[in-house]
């Protein structure tokens, strides 16, 4: 096996673990890495989607305590009953929308320029989001995800939506819209958690599913390499993160996101980087877990 391309593939894992959960989006970031280290191609991009399911095992650890009493509460707690029922209704909205627009969506916006708008504007959204809970002296109406109802799940169901746009973010979406909404900084967080963990290991498995024919066993140790330093460097972010927003905002992710938008363009404009590869590394199809997956990419 080339030991370069092992080092790639953990460079990659290290990036998808970074940023997964942050609200910087992974697409853009992945991309990018893929670029530099010259990592394209039809198995790039089934890689780019499975190695999701490490980081998202990450969470799943991190939370297992959480997990695991909900799934023995089910039969007889009506909380955990509407903890899960929360996350699927959230989960619906993204769906159906990816389902009627998909197509259109790849078709037109698929572009440098969205993806790089969508850095920036996210940027000064999370900017006033925050501008606007420092200067309101009441407390956030929820402050854990078990005081959420239905109708508050929907709604941030609703604003993970906006996360069709490339390059918006699927966790800047839920946790900025989900501040907004009136939920705790933590809360909104450990929403867009749990929110994120059905999807990414469904969209990690069907990719491998679909594309089984296109790789061999001599692919495995790649895409094992890739898997387990995404799901150790997510396991360190989430740690961090869940701790950083104990005592801080979002405010420096805002400025980096609006950076971060200011360098796509510019390296679309030089050619550095070949940003036309969007629309097919993340929308190959009308499937479900396809468009699941453009948007928790995103």
């Amino acid at each position: 096996m080339d030991s370069i391309l092992l080092l790639k593939a953990a460079v990659l894992g290290v990036v998808e673990g970074l940023t997964e959960f942050l609200p910087i989006s992974s697409t853009g970031h992945l991309i990018l890495a893929g670029a530099i280290l010259d990592f394209n191609g039809e198995k790039a991009k089934v890689f780019d989607v499975a190695i999701q399911t490490g980081a998202i095992l990450a969470v799943i650890l991190v939370y297992w305590q959480k997990i695991r009493s909900t799934l023995l509460d089910l039969p007889s707690q009506q909380q955990a009953r509407l903890f899960v029922l929360n996350v699927l209704i959230a989960f619906v909205p993204a769906v159906i929308l990816g389902l009627l627009f998909g197509k259109a969506i790849q078709d037109t916006l698929f572009t440098p320029q969205v993806v790089a708008t969508s850095f920036i504007i996210g940027g000064v959204i999370i900017l006033w989001a925050e501008h606007r809970q420092a200067r309101t002296e009441t407390a956030p109406r929820i402050l854990e995800v078990e005081d959420m109802d239905w109708r508050d799940a929907l709604k941030v169901g609703l604003a993970q939506c906006l996360a069709l746009i490339p390059g918006t973010s699927r966790s800047g979406a839920t946790i900025i819209g989900g501040m907004m909404l009136g939920l705790s900084r933590k809360a909104a967080t450990e929403f867009s958690f749990y929110l994120a963990m059905p999807t990414l290991i469904g969209a990690g498995a069907y990719s491998l599913f679909k594309e089984r024919a296109l790789l061999s066993t001599d692919d495995w140790p790649v895409f094992g390499v890739g898997l387990l330093f995404s799901f150790l460097s997510a396991w360190l972010c989430v740690r961090w993160l869940l701790r950083f927003i104990s005592t801080h905002s979002f405010v420096g992710f805002a400025w980096y996101r609006i950076a971060f938008g200011l360098l796509v363009l510019l390296t679309a404009w030089n050619g550095a980087v070949e940003w036309t590869v969007l629309d097919s590394k993340l929308l190959s199809g009308p499937h479900v877990p396809d468009l699941a997956a453009s948007f928790l990419r995103a």
